[in-house]
């Protein structure tokens, strides 16, 4: 009976359970390849390719070849562009392993979708007595390619993301599964949420609780929050916490902004508390009022020294920039030193023949009137643009 009872409990105890990790070591990278003057390049040939610059990834050179015309005349080919990755460097080892991704770019809104489906996760073989090069059709139609919105100005610009096997899986850890602290068999995951801090400041604007002064602009009446703002712009922090703050923020009076719309400054109040654009900015590709809308977003972020705020705008106009608006937008860069900008207005005019229609344009005759300093230096940009284009 004793030494039943003593089995049973021997059988009875858990066993010793251990774990332990095998992961490959890796390197990343990602290269960007931009195709100008694409229509230039339509009727190439069946075959022949366009060679990117040469890229480094994992210790191997390696660069892009982009197909106009396909890859060969059968079937589908010959109506779909091709993109290939090309290991410029024969290996020293037999075989290089990696995973490619292509990824063509909505240059209106940076953001990019894969070339070609399904996703090849697979790792790619680069043998160096085989394939050096390995690719895929994209998922479009030439036609369909040039009717989207990834062929914009006669530019196509596409990414390679390349990730190198560089070492055969290998075991990086060894422990006790008891050290896990979890039952055999029993997987524990903590859910964590992202954070909604900034859904809550903003609510607290909204809400107004606690607000303690008042901004007014022309009709309309802001209560906020002084140590909110006195945090996120130093302007701010001098008009309410300054030697002038008790003149300024006298109890029951409203602080006047000039110069600036209500709805303004409503957006740059959201961006004080949310860190984020407001979502009602408006559409730029549709009509001149999103635009307008974040040109007087960077004035007064910059009245205000956000220069986080000030940058996002920059970077969404420089994204919008046309023949009609340009030569606003490079007054607005110039009054408020806004050098991205002003290289963007330049680069623009000097791509392809669009010198005429903006010096045509209503914006270019009132910005010749009232400022001709700017057009010089525009005008010098734009020389040095073309100087950097024939080289």
């Amino acid at each position: 009976m004793a030494s039943a009872a003593a089995a049973s409990e021997m059988s009875s105890r858990p066993g010793t359970r251990t774990a332990s990790t095998s992961a490959p070591e890796t390197a990343r990278g990602t290269h960007v390849f931009k195709i100008a003057g694409y229509s230039l390049h339509r009727g190439l040939g069946v075959g022949k390719f366009v060679r990117s610059a040469t890229f480094a990834v994992g210790g191997h050179d390696w660069c892009l070849r982009f197909y106009p015309d396909g890859t060969n005349s059968s079937g589908n080919n010959a109506a779909s562009v091709g993109l290939f990755l090309e290991l410029t460097n024969p290996p020293k080892a037999e075989v290089i392993r990696a995973v490619v991704e292509f990824r063509l770019v909505d240059q209106a809104t940076g953001q990019s979708t894969a070339f070609s489906h399904p996703y090849q996760v697979t790792p790619v073989v680069f043998a160096r007595t085989g394939n050096l090069t390995w690719g895929t059709l994209g998922n479009k139609n030439r036609s369909e390619l040039e009717a989207s919105p990834f062929l914009r100005d006669d530019c196509l610009v596409a990414e390679c993301h390349v990730t190198v096997i560089v070492t055969e899986p290998r075991v990086l850890q060894q422990e006790p599964a008891a050290a896990i602290g979890r039952r055999p068999g029993v997987e524990v995951r903590v859910q964590v949420p992202p954070s909604n801090l900034s859904d809550n400041l903003r609510r607290l604007l909204e809400e107004r609780r606690g607000a303690d002064v008042t901004f007014k602009v022309e009709d309309e009446v802001f209560h906020v929050h002084k140590v909110i703002l006195a945090t996120r712009s130093p302007v701010f922090e001098a008009q309410l916490f300054g030697p002038m703050a008790e003149k300024s923020t006298a109890a029951g009076q409203a602080i006047v902004v000039e110069d600036m719309q209500p709805g303004v400054f409503r957006a740059l109040l959201h961006f004080v508390y949310t860190d984020t654009m407001p979502d009602d900015m408006g559409e730029l590709d549709g009509g001149g009022g999103g635009k307008e809308m974040v040109g007087h977003l960077l004035v007064a972020a910059d009245r205000y020294a956000m220069e986080r705020l000030k940058l996002m705008c920059e970077e969404i106009l420089c994204k919008s920039l046309s023949v009609e608006n340009v030569a606003v937008m490079l007054a607005l860069a110039d009054q408020h030193h806004c050098k991205a900008l002003g290289d963007a207005c330049a680069e623009f005019v000097a791509s392809s023949d669009r010198i005429s229609n903006v010096v045509a344009s209503q914006g270019y005759v009132h910005l010749k009137r009232v400022c001709p300093v700017v057009l010089v230096d525009m005008m010098e940009r734009v020389a040095k643009c073309l100087q950097r284009c024939r080289r």
